[in-house]
């Protein structure tokens, strides 16, 4: 049939059989949206000259009624862990409801911080904050063993500031551990100011 003043173009396909045979299917974490692993080469890479010393992450995951928090080391042949704490444990210590609220990330990463140096023996000389008073506090050297380092690992989840996982960050720090951080992303922090409020921080959270 004729089509008067129509003019029909011809689009050439970019995506030829061979585009598609060169595609490169990525990771099935990747695929399933559970790892970034632009992070996660950063959180594993060791340096050369410390060979197969483990570098130790605070992996942190939060669900809708429980808190988890891991110390985990890479390997080849996979994640290994190292010590591990829960949310529903706190139960066991009187806490019988709100096991994912922000205190409960700050009691579960005060768990886990004095169940690791424990193990390694190292909870004498690290002893941490005795008082809960939301204040900065930056682990010291002291003794013969230097303190137990870690970096935190969270995942897909967003940094924002308040957010409950950097609860379990505080909780750990003042158990003992040595974890790189600042003090920007907890609560009580006045982005304007560049100041950082520890009784803001302290009075309805912890």
């Amino acid at each position: 049939p004729e089509f008067p003043g129509l003019v029909f173009t011809f689009v050439r396909s970019d995506k030829s059989k061979s585009y598609f045979s060169r595609t490169q299917v990525k990771f099935r974490r990747r695929r399933e949206c559970k790892t970034d692993y632009y992070a996660r080469r950063r959180l594993i890479q060791q340096d050369k000259n410390k060979y197969s010393t483990p570098k130790y992450r605070l992996v942190v995951r939060i669900t809708n009624r429980d808190v988890i928090a891991q110390i985990v080391y890479a390997r080849i042949s996979g994640d290994f862990v190292l010590e591990s704490a829960y949310g529903h444990e706190l139960a066991n210590f009187g806490l019988k409801v709100g096991h994912s609220n922000y205190a409960a990330c700050y009691a579960t990463g005060l768990l886990l911080a004095r169940r690791v140096l424990t193990k390694l023996g190292m909870d004498q000389d690290y002893q941490g904050v005795t008082a809960a008073d939301g204040a900065e506090y930056h682990v010291e050297a002291d003794g013969e063993r230097s303190p137990f380092r870690a970096y935190l690992d969270i995942g897909l989840a967003r940094a924002t500031t308040g957010a409950n996982i950097f609860g379990v960050l505080k909780g750990a720090v003042d158990g003992g551990l040595d974890i790189p951080h600042k003090c920007k992303r907890f609560p009580g922090y006045n982005a304007e100011e560049k100041s950082y409020d520890a009784d803001a921080h302290r009075r309805p959270h912890l």
